[in-house]
């Protein structure tokens, strides 16, 4: 009988983290050395423990899992999973970059989070199904027409929760001129309002995640 592979778990939410342990301890295949609650520890237990596959969660403290990915994966052997429930584009993209095998959500069934585990530790990328859908429908999709500096000025103060005359205000142009550059903002980004607007320049990356640091 072949050896069970090795896993460790890291997730910042206790109970999460005891429900995989949970799901997976009577999987004869499957052997946790090491759970914890955060990607810098995570990095640690695979360096100690050697395990075959780390199961990370994306939004974690001291260090995310993007940025435990590309550690583990950086410096040791272990293949990384990524489990969690963020599925947008950006996020997927990132993972991806930084060398998971693959990305799972946490509606992934017991029998799906096994044969996912071992796929990975073989070396063979795993996406759940809504993740495979998405990154083929960006893959598909035109190159996004970049903003202008002015727009993207136009659009952070958007973000920020100013008016179109106080846009105007702060950077000093005409509120019609405002408008104009919104209308053609709305088009680069296929979008019919400000809020969309900003939800889809923030997914493209074309503002900074923080909405609190206002325009420019």
């Amino acid at each position: 009988m072949a050896e069970p592979l090795r896993l460790i778990l890291a997730d910042d939410h206790i109970v999460m983290r005891a429900g995989l342990t949970a799901l997976l301890a009577a999987e004869a295949s499957i052997d946790i050395v090491g759970e914890t609650e955060d990607g810098r520890a995570a990095l640690e237990l695979a360096k100690r423990l050697k395990p075959d596959v780390a199961l990370l969660d994306l939004r974690m403290p001291v260090m995310d899992g993007v940025a435990a990915t590309r550690e583990i994966t950086g410096r040791t052997t272990t293949r990384v999973l990524i489990l969690t429930t963020y599925d947008t584009d950006s996020d997927i993209e990132r993972a991806i970059e930084a060398g998971a095998m693959g990305y799972l959500l946490k509606d992934t069934t017991r029998d799906q989070l096994v044969e996912a585990i071992h796929s990975a530790a073989r070396g063979r990328t795993v996406l759940a199904p809504r993740v495979a859908d998405l990154l083929v429908a960006r893959m598909r999709r035109p190159e996004p027409i970049p903003l202008t500096a002015r727009e993207t000025d136009v659009l952070q103060a958007v973000a920020a929760g100013l008016s179109n005359p106080e846009i105007g205000r702060f950077l000093s142009i005409a509120e019609a001129t405002v408008k104009t550059h919104l209308l053609r903002i709305f088009a680069k980004l296929d979008v019919s309002d400000r809020t969309r607007a900003v939800v889809v320049a923030l997914d493209r990356g074309l503002l900074p995640r923080s909405r609190s640091e206002g325009p420019r």
